[in-house]
């Protein structure tokens, strides 16, 4: 396996360089292909939608096919692509019309008041798949985050209530690594500037994430611990267990559903939304509460999660959504609800079940 530093790949780069200067896209591609996965994830950190951060990325790399001749080498084929990828973000976001909330409308169910109003609705999960080759990877030299804490939900909701600049400033130093001098460049400001920016966004989303209590690890991957934990919620959700699922959260465990701005916080404010509305036995759906839900597991944002099925009229069961599940050692942080029927399929899993 060839080292970094080894001077065979610097001379694979520069071929590849070359022969893509001449307009060679299968050079191009060999050359950009090894830096997609973490474009495409730091697109999604900036943005919070898969969606957007495919479009973001594929404008990215037609702008470095394009302006490859003025690539001048003296900083990383890396560092030049995400300096075009966060450019290319800061621009969608500030163009972009943000994805509207979605109010209540399930007719004859009021749900209770919700703990407040979350100030993110536009928020998406990502498939583990399309992470391959971002987590467990060597760190930048600056990056503070773990890279599967920088890609939980409470994370990426976090960041995006940073003002644009400080967003970028602080993946760039923080999640990716980037020396301050190399953020300076890419973002055509001076080093103090970067480092003051730099100050503002720690002290921000520190402020926001430590109202969440999101820093106790969670446990081990496929673990014995996390393994139980995801199974209770399951059983719970499945059979409209609500003393269960409440015996599943720590003390303020919050359940947010992008696009819907309502969040509920605390045992008591989650007891009281999922015994009124998806686990009632009457008004809101078809049939009983205790088999009206059906869960398949995949995995999202480094995190467990379940596409979810809501049994119809003649006994199947259809798309309705997905959880993402926020956990620690303890119980449940956190609950994603993402209530969208074409989220199971963007998983690959199937639009429908059987009886």
């Amino acid at each position: 396996m060839r080292e970094e530093g080894d001077p065979r790949v610097g001379n694979v780069t520069a071929d590849l360089i070359s022969r893509a200067r001449t307009g060679d896209g299968d050079a191009f591609r060999e050359l950009t292909e090894p830096h997609r996965r973490e474009l495409l994830v730091h697109c999604y950190r900036m943005l919070g939608s898969v969606q957007d951060a495919e479009d973001v990325l594929q404008d990215t790399l037609l702008a470095a096919w394009r302006g490859l001749a003025g690539f001048q080498e003296r900083a990383s084929l890396r560092t030049w692509l995400s300096r075009i990828a966060t450019n290319r973000c800061l621009n969608a976001r500030r163009s972009a019309s943000r994805r509207q909330a979605k109010e209540w409308d399930v007719p004859d169910v009021e749900p209770p008041e919700p703990t407040r109003l979350g100030d993110v609705v536009w928020l998406e999960p990502i498939p583990d798949a399309l992470l391959d080759g971002t987590i467990g990877g060597p760190l930048g030299p600056e990056a503070r985050y773990e890279q599967t804490e920088a890609v939980s939900l409470a994370f990426v909701s976090a960041l995006q209530i940073l003002p644009p600049r400080q967003l970028a400033v602080l993946l760039l130093r923080d999640v990716l690594g980037f020396h301050a001098h190399e953020v300076a460049e890419m973002l055509d400001a001076s080093v103090e500037s970067v480092k003051s920016v730099l100050k503002r966004a720690r002290t921000t989303l520190e402020q926001r994430r430590s109202g969440t209590g999101d820093r106790e690890p969670p446990p081990v991957t496929d673990s014995p611990a996390e393994d139980a934990l995801v199974a209770s919620f399951v059983r719970a959700w499945e059979t409209a267990d609500v003393e269960g699922l409440i015996a599943l959260l720590k003390d303020d465990a919050t359940l947010a559903m992008p696009p819907s701005p309502s969040w509920y916080q605390g045992r008591d404010a989650i007891r009281a939304f999922v015994a009124g509305t998806v686990f009632r036995d009457d008004g809101m759906f078809t049939g009983k509460a205790a088999g009206r839900w059906r869960l398949l597991p995949t995995r999202a944002n480094a995190s467990p999660a379940y596409a979810l099925y809501q049994r119809d009229d003649k006994g199947g069961y259809q798309a309705f959504g997905l959880h993402v599940l926020g956990h620690e050692a303890g119980g449940l942080r956190h609950i994603f609800s993402f209530i969208d029927p074409s989220l199971p399929v963007h998983f690959g899993l199937p639009a429908s079940l059987e009886q």
